[in-house]
């Protein structure tokens, strides 16, 4: 185990971090952390995810990795929606294999050592109507409501639907699930 990665484990709490958290770690120039933190890639001490964005590699993490507060650092602002959120609520089926997500920004997709993820832009005004944060094992992460979810898919697929028809068929989401919304979370999301 090398002398960065030692300190890393002693003196960060979080198994995932920023080149910015560790730079008052690290005497010297950027670019001498810089080549630490490249060297500890190369070793497999450290997983790059992406621009100044790292990950304890499995045999060295404390924590279970939450994919979803994962994402949540890949991109901001964002939150987790479409077919992650019908997932994560129970109202689709299957698992989804694909970390999915709404950001204020330019859609784009990050292909990682944690996985896949993907940022689909949403409509923005106001961008977190119909989400919701949760505290899911002392990590905190945005979730859309499941009708927001469903507002997401739409929105990004461009979708025409009309009706639950599609929703029921095209999705799989059972009518009990439709059935169990509140006429406030649909206000919320209309307006």
């Amino acid at each position: 185990m090398s002398r960065t990665l030692q300190t890393i484990l002693e003196k960060i709490p979080c198994d995932s971090f920023t080149d910015t958290e560790i730079a008052p770690l690290f005497a010297g120039s950027p670019h001498r952390r810089y080549g630490l933190l490249k060297r500890a890639v190369a070793n497999q001490e450290l997983l790059h995810l992406r621009r100044g964005l790292y990950l304890l590699p499995k045999k060295y993490r404390r924590n279970p990795l939450n994919l979803f507060t994962l994402a949540q650092k890949i991109e901001g602002p964002s939150y987790i929606s479409r077919e992650s959120a019908l997932s994560y609520h129970g109202w689709i089926p299957e698992s989804v294999p694909i970390i999915t997500s709404t950001s204020s920004k330019r859609s784009r997709t990050f292909d990682t050592p944690a996985g896949r993820f993907e940022f689909l832009h949403g409509a923005s005004n106001p961008f977190f109507a119909g989400v919701r944060n949760i505290s899911d094992k002392g990590e905190n992460f945005f979730l859309a409501t499941p009708w927001k979810a469903i507002a997401d898919i739409i929105f990004a697929y461009k979708k025409d639907w009309e009706g639950l028809h599609p929703l029921i068929h095209s999705l799989r989401i059972e009518e009990e699930s439709l059935n169990q919304v509140s006429l406030e979370e649909l206000q919320e999301i209309k307006n």
